[in-house]
């Protein structure tokens, strides 16, 4: 069964769309920490980002700078944090947190929530600046 990664990249299940390249996507998570909070993962279907082969990982990591790149021009932060869980969900993907503190990387703390619109402006604008 189709990872919900996998009906995303597919255009089954709608999603604030980033980036997209011949091997990678990204867009916003529908749950975040903070505005702008990105997912980046393969388009090849793999459980486990160690399990990705090399090729695919180096893309991956390579999409996921050019990503936050982009977001520190839209989004106010100190950084872009980088985090690997991958536990959730059964297809390897890369979180990108707009970040001013390592308190701002705590899962446990509660998501924060945007309108449509406005999550639609920050995929929008972070897509923008992608190069």
């Amino acid at each position: 069964m189709a990872s919900i990664f996998t009906k995303i990249i597919n255009g089954e299940i709608p999603c604030y769309k980033v980036a997209e390249s011949e091997t990678c996507f990204a867009f916003l998570d529908i749950n975040p920490l903070s505005k702008g909070h990105t997912l980046v993962v393969p388009k090849k279907e793999v459980n486990y980002i160690f399990d990705v082969e090399d090729e695919l990982y180096l893309d991956l990591m390579l999409f996921a700078k050019k990503v936050s790149k982009a977001m520190e021009k839209v989004i106010p932060c100190a950084r872009i944090g980088v985090t690997v869980i991958g536990l959730e969900v059964p297809h390897a993907h890369v979180h990108l947190i707009p970040i001013n503190g390592i308190g701002d990387m705590n899962f446990a703390k509660p998501k924060l929530s945007f309108s449509k619109d406005e999550l639609a402006e920050v995929a929008q604008k972070i897509a923008a600046e992608i190069r």
